[in-house]
């Protein structure tokens, strides 16, 4: 009976261990990397990259932001940020929104090139 239950113990332990919990969000997942022009200043980059966070301050749909860089690939990309959307609704409605036009008129002006990745499940 007590090897029963021992063995029962590992099992249960073994099985806790054995797969990785994971979530598949119905969320929209924003990914953009940024090339900036030769002639942004570093104050001008700051303001543009921390302005997401104003961005999301102030535009309901946003879940959570990511905006320190830690890697960026490609030639001349040097910053990259992250917006999480409620939903696809919001998503769709942040374009031409107040809180996106207030933003791009300081990020536009020293952007080179981004590109952008939209992900959900």
């Amino acid at each position: 009976m007590k090897k029963t239950i021992l063995a029962l113990v590992a099992v249960a332990m073994l099985s806790a261990f054995a797969a990785n919990k994971f979530g598949k969000p119905k969320t929209i997942v924003h990914v953009v990397t940024v090339k900036w022009k030769e002639s942004a200043k570093p104050e001008e980059i700051k303001a543009a990259v921390e302005g997401v966070e104003t961005v999301a301050a102030t535009y309901p749909g946003i879940k959570n932001i990511w905006i320190k860089t830690l890697k960026v690939q490609g030639a001349g990309y040097k910053n990259a940020f992250v917006m999480e959307f409620k939903d696809e609704k919001s998503f769709k409605e942040y374009v031409d929104s107040p809180a996106q036009k207030a933003w791009y008129a300081k990020y536009l002006p020293i952007r080179e090139e981004s590109t952008t990745h939209d992900i959900t499940n």
